[in-house]
């Protein structure tokens, strides 16, 4: 049979190392369908329940280690549907292809049924590089220049198929002719050192500080020995973005947890005090945690100069990778004390202060204490997948992920709904390791629920079976409750953030799946072990209280003093106010 360029296109996917593509069927690309059939040994079509989701897993199969990910959809209504995912690419900068069919070019600029201008459509999300191949001689190139071109920008790409490009003839690969461009799939990364005045000037300033805070991002990954003993050799502490938070063990005497407005005390207190910032692979958007203006002199290393000084005022600008750059500079470095003794002592402030948090006994489940007791039992092998909302903050608290565990979440964009592809992405990719999803009610129903009927149809075929899905189900979209609070004084509006209520262990039941529904703190490191030893997939429903607050760290009594008036003046506001102040009180004075 004679070779389609929709065949030509699935053969040079494999060429680039693809061997998933998460995607949705629609007629705009059946014979890329058609094709990734007749090449099903090369490479797998991944189906999701909605474009949305697959372009999520193809983003989620990126940040676990997979490469390239690659998502498929159809014209029109399929295309519109892939935004929210690869805007989550965009964001946390990872790299996508996007292959989207279109309708036959005769066809175009006549408002043909599912016809959408796709160049308007992703000029931003996939602002790098959106091509529509107009020609089957065309095809390859665009292929070509959309996987470098995600690579080298770390960002979402667009290649649009007409479906009569997809149906031509296959071209001959070896013709040499004006216009046709004859392109390879060659790609290497630079390594990317800064020159030796600056490193020398970055010493400088390092060692003329000494209260050291060292703010590590995603863009430190492969650089965590070099972290530690920069860190180590100082006398300084470290914290972390919610993206960096994975990469060095929390128990470390001088990891101070995530930064931020669902940080940790302790890295309130290491921002607030030091007089040097070093912020390596970051770009973290929680300024006001930031030290005040005029406290710190700084120094950033990033990959890419554009994220250089766009959240700080820097003084030492180092462009390069992140471990190539430190490698340079810890040969420059001396060996000093620094503020290590008051720094061990914000950790410790902060973990009795967690420790006092999980203890608390509302009327329902606490959620921390749910997320704490995951913490004892994660396996060393685990994937972690976190979805958006007030589990967010207990994820970023309260689970001490193992040494090399990779825990992932929408963390830029922060939509809603990323926990259940992301962990079906690690799960293929790593099938033999188990996932442990945390979502909250209000994101299951938006479209874990769906996504659970692809886990029931996949996981037979896994060689590890555990996939845990924690839903944390409070009846209450609790993070915008908190936010209207705090941010705007205005209690809570039940009829804007009431979760419908659903039975979710019953429905992982209906599934052929295992459910258990927790309702006692006693019994919650139970159902944890349980989850974790099941022969298949698990939900573990948490019915937990929407009453325990999402306190920022060190929050003014101004602020406290907004929320509460805001609590007042809820019909059922009396627990989360005591619970409020008891937390502030809890935090003591800072360090």
């Amino acid at each position: 049979m004679t070779s389609t360029v929709a065949d030509r296109l699935v053969e040079r996917l494999t060429d680039w190392g693809v061997t998933r593509v998460f995607g949705y069927a629609g007629d705009g690309i059946d014979p890329l369908l058609a094709a990734l059939r007749r090449h099903e040994d090369q490479v797998e079509l991944v189906t999701a329940r909605h474009e949305e989701m697959a372009a999520f897993m193809a983003t989620g199969h990126a940040k676990y280690g997979g490469g390239v990910g690659v998502c498929l959809a159809t014209q029109g209504p399929g295309a519109i549907h892939l935004l929210e995912g690869l805007y989550d690419a965009k964001l946390d900068r990872k790299p996508v292809v996007a292959i989207v069919g279109q309708v036959v070019t005769s066809a175009l600029g006549a408002g043909y049924q599912q016809e959408v201008d796709l160049h308007t459509l992703f000029k931003d999300v996939c602002a790098q590089y959106v091509q529509t191949a107009v020609s089957p001689e065309q095809l390859p190139h665009v292929v070509d220049d959309a996987f470098r071109t995600a690579l080298a920008t770390s960002s979402p790409v667009c290649v649009v198929v007409p479906h009569d490009v997809q149906q031509a003839e296959a071209p001959d690969e070896d013709q040499q002719a004006h216009g046709v461009i004859r392109s390879s799939t060659a790609y290497a990364r630079p390594r990317a050192v800064p020159d030796e005045s600056a490193l020398r000037a970055a010493a400088d300033l390092l060692g003329a500080g000494e209260r050291l805070a060292v703010l590590v991002g995603q863009g430190a990954e492969g650089a965590e020995p070099q972290v530690r003993e920069l860190v180590e050799r100082l006398g300084g502490g470290l914290t972390t973005s919610l993206l960096g938070k994975p990469l060095l063990d929390e128990a470390l005497p001088y990891h101070c947890g995530v930064m931020g407005h669902l940080g940790t005390t302790a890295s309130a207190d290491l921002m607030a005090g030091c007089d040097t910032l070093l912020v390596v692979g970051s770009n973290d958007p929680w300024t006001e945690y930031y030290p005040a203006p005029g406290q710190a002199r700084a120094v950033q290393i990033d990959v890419t100069g554009r994220n250089i000084g766009t959240k700080f005022p820097v003084e030492v600008p180092l462009v390069g990778d992140a471990a190539a750059t430190l490698d340079a500079l810890l040969p420059l470095l001396g060996q000093r004390a620094g503020w290590r003794d008051q720094v061990e002592g914000f950790v410790a402030g902060w973990r009795d202060v967690a420790a006092g948090r999980v203890a608390q006994r509302p009327d329902r489940l606490n959620p921390q204490h749910v997320v704490d007791e995951l913490s004892a039992r994660l396996p060393a092998d685990a994937q972690v997948a976190v979805d958006v909302g007030s589990v967010t903050y207990w994820y970023a608290r309260f689970l001490r992920l193992p040494d090399g565990v990779p825990a992932h979440l929408s963390s830029t964009l922060a939509s809603m709904g990323s926990a259940m592809p992301y962990g079906i992405a690690a799960k293929l990719l790593h099938p033999d390791r188990p996932v442990v999803a945390l979502a909250g009610d209000g994101a299951m129903q938006m479209n874990g629920l769906s996504e659970l009927i692809t886990v029931a149809h996949r996981w037979r075929d896994w060689a590890d079976p555990r996939f845990v899905v924690l839903v944390l189900h409070n009846g209450d979209l609790a993070e915008v409750s908190w936010e209207q609070r705090e941010m705007e004084g205005d209690p809570r509006y039940p009829t804007s953030q009431t979760v419908p209520d659903f039975p979710y262990a019953g429905y992982a039941r209906l599934l052929g799946l295992e459910g258990i529904r927790v309702e006692d703190p006693a019994d919650v490191g139970e159902a944890w072990s349980r989850a974790l030893a099941a022969d298949r997939p698990v939900v573990v429903e948490a019915v937990v209280d929407p009453d325990v607050p999402l306190l920022p760290p060190r929050q003014g009594e101004e602020k406290v003093d907004t929320m509460l008036d805001a609590l007042a003046r809820e019909p059922d506001g009396n627990q989360a106010g005591a619970l409020l102040r008891e937390q502030h009180a809890g935090e003591g004075a800072e360090g």
